[in-house]
């Protein structure tokens, strides 16, 4: 397997100095750790599936891309029940739709178009 490039270490640099800042932050709300600590976990399970699928390629990479949909799928509700509490109601109702929007424009382009 080759080596992650040096963007790639960076990329994961920024993202654990940024999660540790934000446990940090959050010390003592049990359910803001939690979340950040499932969205990394989502995160790297992501990247390691997008390095996977360029390993093997399209043909073979099926299931692959289903946990590709799924973990970003995962992503957006996670980040919209976050954000759609802060907003008005009508805000947070197209917060919504966005999120579903995005993950069934996702599932269209996976899987259903050509």
């Amino acid at each position: 397997m080759d080596r992650p490039s040096a963007l790639t270490k960076l990329g994961l640099g920024v993202l654990v100095f940024n999660s540790a800042l934000a446990v940090y932050n959050s010390w003592g709300d049990a359910g803001s750790v939690l979340f950040v600590l499932a969205a990394d976990a989502a995160l790297l399970l992501l990247f390691l599936c997008l390095r996977e699928f360029e390993r093997v390629g399209r043909e073979r990479g099926r299931n692959i891309k289903v946990a590709v949909w799924m973990l970003t799928t995962l992503l957006t509700g996670m980040f919209a029940s976050k954000v759609a509490p802060l907003m008005p109601p009508v805000v947070a109702a197209l917060v919504w739709v966005m999120a579903v929007a995005t993950a069934a424009g996702g599932f269209w382009a996976f899987f259903l178009s050509p």
